[in-house]
């Protein structure tokens, strides 16, 4: 397998050496201030969980409101063959309700005695060199790639430290390599809470057309895992409002060093989980099925490589269907109402199902999620871009395959309004 995934991106590189750009990004630089980008998004956050039968005694809810603020700085580049730039990042949270019977929901640290801390903010850094179409990140970032991808479902984001390079120097493929040394939970603000020893990437995307592309990329965790990932996305359009899109994403982790993150049985990680989806979109609609595997000894693991390194299909708010053994299906509507005169009002839903997955309790367990997504976004006026966003799942299990509870109902009101100052 590693030959085979090696052996494309070589592929890739060849095909694109004739499509090499003539002007880079660094020739079309403006300056350090003329290119600078000040951005401001402020999140308002009401998060209810509802475990429906815990145990008497236990929490049975966590319910907060908080208000984020994040201000992103990114300067242009200095003119010159190398260029040198400079991002910063900026953010505060506010609790605006909580109490100690109801705190956990990971929106704010707590104290001592359990509750939620009335304030925390966090800053950082990072300084970027740009040669042609490369430039490299060394300092406090945000991360998207598939086998490191910092999280952003609560009222501020993780944040990464280390060095990041990105290249697009052929037309069509994106090339990335990384060294992380540190990861910042979403709810602390204290250096590595995360304890994150050392993380290398690399990797890259290439689209073979507009329509077809393929990643392929390679993560070592010290002391936790090694992995693999591959994608494939193809595009088909069938007429000027119809269309399937095909996703295939497949991840391949081992245990490495010390192995701190076992399989359940006490085991090393030895592992493999892939999802498939098809999604048919005919004017507003979109309907979407996917099937998710894992395989191996273990759950598929994540986490102290980044919350948002799970680019499976099956993924979803409440649970990722990640269970050693576990085969999950989902079938997903989507409606866009900007074809019916509403812009900007979205709406979804979907159903993901599992079974066979081998947890404390039993080798069969099961899990089914209910989810609703509704979204509106102004689209025009002086608070343009500001968006209202209702999310509510519905999880249950007979074998309490997820987070220890077999029912809960979960409620997240979200209110968004970014805004552009540079």
């Amino acid at each position: 397998m590693r030959v085979m995934k090696w052996s494309m991106i070589a592929l890739a590189v060849a095909a694109g050496t004739s499509q090499m750009a003539v002007a880079s990004s660094q020739d079309e630089s403006k300056g350090f201030l003329e290119d600078s980008k000040l951005n401001v998004k402020t999140r308002m956050l009401y998060f209810s969980r509802d475990f429906r039968n815990n145990e008497p005694g236990t929490q049975s809810r966590v319910e907060e409101t908080g208000l984020g603020f994040l201000g992103t700085y990114e300067s242009g580049f200095t003119q010159g063959v190398i260029g040198v730039g400079v991002d910063a990042i900026g953010m505060l949270g506010v609790k605006l309700d909580s109490g100690k019977g109801r705190h956990s929901t990971g929106q704010f640290p707590t104290d001592a005695d359990g509750r939620a801390q009335d304030e925390f903010s966090e800053g950082g850094a990072a300084v970027k060199l740009r040669f042609s179409d490369t430039v490299l990140k060394v300092g406090d970032q945000f991360t998207a790639l598939p086998v490191f991808a910092t999280d952003d479902s609560r009222l501020l984001p993780e944040v990464a430290q280390g060095a990041l390079i990105t290249s697009n120097e052929i037309k069509g493929l994106t090339l990335n390599a990384g060294h992380f040394t540190a990861l910042n939970a979403q709810s602390q603000t204290f250096h590595d809470s995360l304890h994150l020893k050392q993380a290398d990437v690399i990797g890259g995307t290439y689209a073979f057309t507009d329509n077809l592309s393929t990643s392929l990329y390679y993560s070592k965790v010290e002391d936790f895992w090694r992995k693999y990932y591959a994608n494939v996305n193809w595009a088909l359009p069938l007429s000027d409002k119809q269309g399937l899109v095909f996703d295939f994403n497949i991840y391949d982790t081992k245990s490495d060093g010390s192995a701190e993150y076992l399989a359940f049985d006490g085991d090393k990680l030895d592992n493999r989980a892939y999802s498939l989806s098809g999604a048919y979109n005919v004017g507003a609609h979109t309907f979407t099925l996917a099937y998710q595997k894992v395989s191996g000894d273990g759950d598929y693991g994540y986490g102290v490589d980044g919350g948002g390194t799970i680019f499976l299909a099956n993924s979803v708010a409440r649970s990722d269907f990640n269970a050693e053994d576990e085969k999950s299906w989902q079938a997903r509507y989507d409606l866009n109402f900007a074809e019916y005169g509403i812009p900007g009002l979205t709406f979804m839903t979907r159903y993901v199902r599992g079974s066979g997955a081998n947890v404390a309790s039993t080798g069969n367990g099961k899990e089914w999620e209910r989810d609703v997504d509704v979204k509106y976004v102004l689209q025009e006026g002086p608070a343009k871009d500001l968006s209202f966003r209702v999310r509510q799942a519905t999880y249950r299990s007979s074998d309490g395959v997820y987070y220890g509870s077999s029912s809960i109902d979960e409620l997240r009101l979200i209110v968004e309004y970014p805004l552009s100052i540079l």
